[in-house]
């Protein structure tokens, strides 16, 4: 639209005024690929066990009319969203969204149970990201996994999680982009335990079988993800965020930070840059806990534009992999992935539009009041105008019309499924 072309070159202009180039800036913003999460749109349910129940802490609260029931649907889903989302990104499976016929357990899946993701995706345009699961399953509600003291269990674990760096490496040589595999578990006692150290060592070795087979990091890239506490593990949790650091910078994977894997009043940001200085790459699983992890859709918070932040005035947009993840089964879903998405973005966008070099001059002199009173002056530059640009530049709805399109595929076909 015309009045979105006259307020970017207003914009434009309000920018380079203060030394920054916004076309610069879009540029960049283009070539940033966000890993959204495949389980947003069916409340983490999968298609090989979809009878079982959610357990090791994972609950998707809500029942919103709609929720994808099998693969088909649910790339259509995930297809109508990335409609709707400017730039090309990238989609992150969990291991039980195989698209299979056959009936098998996560210690039998293959490649081929995920082929018809691969066609999707290189149809699309899309990379993609793996993940095994280690919840939600017979064989976990002891609450332990690849950390349990039944060796039997263990072993099980193992193996799927073994299966699953295959599965990875397969996306990154078909899709020709490096796939993210990311182990969590949920391994953790309700109450204090008499033995910390037992259920680490086990992990640990664990962790070394699992591996122990080299994959070319061309197509697969590991992390390991921590967590403070969780339902059912609130005393005690084996991978916590010093196991994993430790085991990350050690064997040099990728660590995973979650936004809502630490304590209410701690936050990501601050850690990014500290733990960049050690290992070589970073995956980030961006969320919005409410009091404790409780998954809440990404929007433009402080803490997502710090996060933000740190990786473009760092320069560590290179190293490091950002993926979402949520599940909000009380609103539309769709709306859900488009909302955290380009919450994402903008602030990307709100960084890549800040004058840093300016910035640090201030704080590298002792000016912080010239610091303060800048970064407060940068939150009401008009930003918008870029981004609705953005959005246009990329054949995407601007402002608010993608929700005119989303309530039109809900009327047509979400409600049909109900």
């Amino acid at each position: 639209m015309k009045s979105v072309e006259k307020a970017y070159e207003l914009a434009r202009e309000r920018y380079a005024e203060i030394g920054v180039d916004t076309g610069e800036a879009l540029r960049r913003l283009e070539q940033i690929k966000i890993s959204m999460h495949c389980w947003q749109g069916d409340d983490v349910r999968g298609f090989l066990f979809r009878e079982r129940a959610l357990s090791g802490g994972i609950q998707a609260t809500g029942n919103y009319p709609g929720a994808a029931r099998t693969p088909s649907e649910l790339r259509a889903d995930m297809e109508m969203a990335l409609r709707l989302i400017p730039g090309k990104h990238r989609i992150n499976l969990h291991s039980t969204y195989a698209d299979t016929d056959e009936r098998i357990d996560l210690d039998e899946i293959e490649p081929r149970h995920y082929e018809s993701w691969v066609q999707w995706a290189r149809e699309q345009g899309l990379g993609l990201d793996f993940n095994p699961t280690c919840f939600s399953h017979e064989k976990s509600e002891s609450g332990f996994t690849l950390a349990s003291a039944d060796r039997g269990i263990r072993d099980f674990w193992i193996e799927h999680c073994k299966r699953s760096r295959r599965v990875s490496a397969y996306f990154g040589r078909e899709l020709q982009s490096p796939s993210v595999n990311n182990i969590w578990v949920p391994d953790g006692y309700k109450d204090t335990p008499i033995d910390r150290l037992a259920p680490r060592q086990r992990l640990l070795s664990a962790l070394d079988e699992i591996f122990r087979e080299p994959i070319d990091e061309r197509y697969n890239l590991d992390a390991v993800e921590s967590k403070v506490f969780g339902i059912g593990s609130e005393s005690y949790v084996v991978g916590s965020h010093e196991f994993y650091l430790g085991y990350a910078v050690k064997n040099q994977k990728l660590l995973t930070l979650d936004a809502g894997h630490f304590h209410p009043t701690e936050v990501i940001s601050g850690k990014i840059s500290a733990v960049l200085l050690f290992c070589n790459e970073l995956l980030l699983h961006v969320s919005r806990p409410v009091r404790w992890d409780s998954d809440h859709v990404v929007i433009l918070d402080d803490e997502l534009q710090q996060i933000a932040s740190e990786l473009v005035r760092g320069d560590l947009l290179s190293r490091t992999h950002i993926g979402l993840d949520f599940f909000d089964a009380s609103i539309n879903r769709i709306a859900a992935w488009v909302i955290g998405m380009r919450s994402m973005q903008k602030a990307l966008l709100h960084a890549l539009l800040e004058p840093t070099d300016r910035l640090r001059e201030y704080e590298l002199a002792g000016d912080f009041t010239s610091r303060l009173a800048w970064l407060e002056e940068l939150k009401v530059l008009p930003m918008q105008a870029v981004w609705d640009y953005f959005c246009e530049s990329s054949s995407v709805p601007a402002g608010l019309e993608w929700l005119d399109d989303m309530r039109r595929y809900e009327a047509q076909v979400l409600e049909a499924r109900s």
